[in-house]
């Protein structure tokens, strides 16, 4: 088998350690947007390409032809996915496609007031990205459809990990303890995001699942806990109505919502590895003092 990621950033860097470590795959290869970086990652073993999502990668071709499951993490632009405006005639040409997955977003849900929702719940997102998350989530179903290939759908929470995290940002000041009376987010670790794509890839899950943690919470909740790990004061509440954000960061807040994960782990027969932000904090932490 060989498994190929359009865009080896965070997410994917770990899923593709998770599925190298399981030795099924002959070549793992993915996308990035530098040479630098392409150089990097194929110095840690992995096939790296060029590509920038506006014109076709020049060496993308010949892998993809050979890939048996391809994930896809790049964002859609106005346009539509990158993947399939530049290199739908190479998957066209993936004689031994099996599997495709395609990281989303929970914002494609839009606003529930903090309200419990799964799957089922109807999408009315609330700006631009989201919208266009919504489009290409659809047009990788019919692709998927009109291969014939199982498709995973992972609708993705606020992702955290080693080196991104709220301790990088109290750390750096830059951590702001935003006060929205009501206001939840789900989070998922980096961790669980890969383990769950590899299992998922092994099953040729196919499907449209949440992938979040099992208990969203308010975010001064989060920064106040990381700020008592590191012994520091935590920042000082800012309200809602007239912290300074940029229209991005407020744009987040105006999606309220609990998403609840057990389609995935039904699926998978699996709980998460870190089911909360505070095993996921502790598991930092304890890295870090290593």
């Amino acid at each position: 088998m060989n498994a190929f990621f359009f865009g080896l950033g965070f997410s994917s860097t770990w899923a593709s350690i998770k599925m190298r470590s399981s030795g099924q795959y002959a070549d793992i290869g993915g996308t990035v947007r530098s040479a630098e970086k392409a150089m990097l990652l194929r110095a840690e073993g992995l096939n790296a390409h060029v590509f920038d999502g506006a014109a076709p990668g020049p060496t993308l071709g010949p892998v993809l032809r050979r890939a048996s499951h391809v994930i896809l993490s790049i964002a859609p632009g106005p346009d539509g996915d990158p993947a399939l405006l530049h290199h739908r005639a190479d998957l066209d040409a993936a004689t031994d496609l099996q599997w495709l997955c395609y990281y989303s977003t929970v914002g494609v849900y839009g606003d529930f007031g903090g309200a419990w929702i799964d799957e089922s719940a109807p999408l009315v997102p609330r700006n631009e990205r989201s919208d266009r998350r919504v489009l290409a989530e659809q047009t990788w179903r019919e692709y998927a459809r009109e291969r014939g290939v199982k498709l995973t759908i992972l609708r993705l929470a606020g992702i955290y990990g080693p080196d991104r995290s709220t301790f990088d940002k109290l750390r750096d000041g830059t951590a702001r303890r935003v006060i929205k009376p009501g206001q939840v987010f789900n989070r998922i670790h980096v961790a669980d995001i890969g383990r769950v794509t590899a299992l998922a890839a092994e099953a040729r899950l196919q499907g449209t699942f949440n992938l979040g943690d099992d208990e969203p919470a308010p975010p001064q909740e989060v920064i106040a806990h990381a700020a008592a790990m590191l012994g520091m004061d935590p920042p000082p509440d800012l309200p809602f109505e007239t912290a300074p954000m940029t229209p991005m960061q407020r744009s987040f807040y105006a999606d309220n919502k609990r998403v609840s994960n057990a389609a995935i782990k039904r699926a998978l027969g699996i709980e998460l590895l870190y089911p909360t932000y505070r095993e996921g904090l502790a598991s930092i932490f304890d890295k870090e003092q290593a």
